[in-house]
């Protein structure tokens, strides 16, 4: 009989967060500055990315609350790893609409729910295509397993030992302060064990009841707040979905150019491109001839990551939710980039991040009806999904090829229809748009106005005369002459 290990709630949760029109697949693309063969790129997964057994089994639904992960006693690496080909020029525009039409489609549950392609010849060298299953990990988990493919140099060394088989999750501080809150949950929605499960743990440990109360008001509190929070603003961003998904990405920007930019306003390198993503939104809706008023602006769900250790070999789904507002209707580049700042700050201080986490958790173990009601709920508040991964900062090799450039492209679920994925690698800044076809057919149209954005960040901060703070903020840019 085939190996089961029973999969995690919140892991579970994003297995049935699919949908035909939002499928749960990370999709990324290394483009290789030399060429590459099927042969090479097998064995470095084989060796590298088979490391974890996760990717030796499929998903086995047990009953409507629960799913394991079971060895596939047929896998074959050969129907994981395949080769493709562009049509017509196989140039930019042709590797973007391969990623749409791939974002598109769906994996086969039969078997693991990871593939591979191949595209030998590309500019000159060669492309890889990846997609993984978000039920599999999170955007760090999988961002580790994707660099544990590369090297730093072109010489590969021999092959990795094996990852360490150990079914103990790791432990989340955060995760166990608020267990008993998640309990609680559980309880009201008639899935836990009770409230007297709780009342013992608070027994057991009086000395962090205190501790409870005060972070428990703050997460009541704010919990309360994100459920009644209204439905997102109307733009052509939002609306009904279709099947059919575009994917772009621009041209990098220097990583230097952008932390000395965040360095001078007092500002984070997330700030400063959040930032030039909202102008690049704002600027599109213009030419559109939307309006967008004093008011406008619309909601992001943003991933935190709440991991408190490395990635385990098991991987998995460690990450919480926070939604950002966007400020559409700020034209000032530097008035734009204080008015995310303050958003970071206060969702940094705030306890929406474990509330969206133990929600997750707690729909994973419910059943699907449960589930669909409350993802339908939060993805009315928001349009798009924004994630921003750090990547190595040294030129990496895949199978002896120099890697010129890594993207990869965020999942939605529910009824959002756009992700903004932003990922540093080697001295550069990555940005990439996945849209769906219905709402947002140019992509390229929104994503090629990043840099322009970011230019004009760095001349209005060029032409503070003083360098003090910008009219009707605290923030000083920087220093007064």
């Amino acid at each position: 009989m085939a190996r089961r290990e029973r999969m995690s709630s919140v892991d579970h949760a994003w297995l049935r967060m699919e949908r035909p029109v939002n499928l749960m697949m990370i999709t990324s693309v290394f483009i290789l500055r030399e060429r590459l063969d099927l042969e090479t790129l097998r064995q470095v997964i084989a060796t590298r990315f088979l490391r974890f057994r996760r990717f030796r089994q499929r998903v086995v639904a047990a009953s409507y609350t629960g799913a394991f992960w079971e060895d596939d006693p047929h896998f074959d690496l050969r129907r994981h790893v395949t080769r493709t080909a562009l049509p017509g020029e196989g140039g930019k525009a042709e590797l973007e609409e391969l990623v749409g039409e791939l974002m598109g489609t769906p994996l086969d549950h039969s078997k693991p729910i990871w593939q591979y392609y191949l595209i030998e010849d590309y500019q000159g060298g060669s492309a890889v295509i990846s997609r993984i299953h978000h039920s599999y990990g999170d955007g760090i988990a999988l961002a580790e397993v994707l660099l544990g493919i590369t090297d730093p140099l072109a010489e590969a060394p021999a092959a990795p030992a094996p990852a360490a088989d150990d079914s103990h999750e790791q432990t989340d501080f955060i995760h166990r302060l608020f267990q008993p809150l998640e309990s609680a949950a559980e309880t009201t929605l008639g899935l836990g064990q009770g409230l007297l499960t709780t009342g013992l743990k608070l027994a057991r440990t009086p000395l962090k009841t205190v501790d409870y109360a005060r972070y428990g008001l703050r997460f009541t509190a704010e919990s309360t707040a994100l459920t009644l929070m209204p439905g997102d603003t109307p733009t052509r961003f939002k609306g009904t979905l279709g099947p059919i998904k575009h994917a772009a990405w621009a041209e990098p920007l220097p990583l230097s150019e952008v932390r000395t930019i965040g360095h001078a306003l007092g500002c984070s390198i997330n700030d400063v491109l959040l930032a030039s993503v909202t102008g690049a939104l704002r600027d599109y809706l213009l030419e559109k001839g939307d309006p967008v008023v004093t008011a406008a602006e619309i909601r992001a769900v943003v991933p935190v990551n709440m991991r408190t250790g490395p990635v385990g070999p098991e991987l998995g789904n460690r990450f919480a939710l926070v939604f950002l507002t966007l400020p559409l209707h700020i034209s000032n580049p530097l008035e734009r980039v204080y008015h995310l700042k303050r958003q970071m700050q206060a969702l940094r201080r705030s306890t929406q991040p474990v509330f969206t986490l133990a929600l997750m958790s707690v729909t994973g173990r419910g059943p699907q009806q449960l589930q669909d009601f409350v993802v339908d709920l939060l993805s009315q508040k928001a349009s798009a999904v924004m994630t921003n991964v750090p990547g190595p900062q040294q030129l990496r090799y895949l199978g002896g090829a120099a890697i010129e450039e890594i993207m990869f492209w965020v999942p939605q679920s529910g009824n959002i229809g756009m992700g903004v994925s932003i990922l540093s690698y080697n001295g550069r800044v990555h940005f990439g748009l996945a849209t769906d076809a219905g709402l947002v057919p140019d992509p390229e149209n929104i994503i090629n106005r990043f840099r322009d954005q970011f230019e004009q960040l760095l001349l209005t901060t060029l032409m503070q005369a003083d360098w003090g703070p910008v009219p009707g903020q605290h923030e000083p840019i920087g220093p007064r002459r």
